[in-house]
């Protein structure tokens, strides 16, 4: 599996969406195939896949959540890995 360098940039893939499911009051994504109900560390995370650098996503999940960035650096690799493989996220 491909590693993530600290300086990749997540988006949104082209016709993916991120919003608030306003029924339920969860982050989803909706995609042209279909909707992903997210998670809130999902949604925490893809609220962030903007242009940012996949490190300084790390660093500001791990100041807000105050957490150690070397342990959430896995997680958040992971999650995006995830997105990636399912085609609903790409790297700048």
């Amino acid at each position: 599996m491909h590693t993530l360098a600290d300086d990749a940039r997540p988006r949104l893939a082209r016709g993916v969406r991120l919003q608030i499911d306003h029924a339920t009051g969860q982050g989803v994504l909706l995609y042209p195939e279909g909707i992903v109900e997210l998670n809130e560390t999902a949604q925490e995370i893809l609220v962030r896949c903007d242009g940012r650098a996949l490190g300084e996503i790390v660093s500001e999940l791990a100041d807000e959540y105050d957490v150690d960035p070397g342990e959430l650096a896995a997680d958040v690799r992971e999650t995006l890995a995830g997105f990636r493989h399912r085609n609903l996220i790409e790297f700048a």
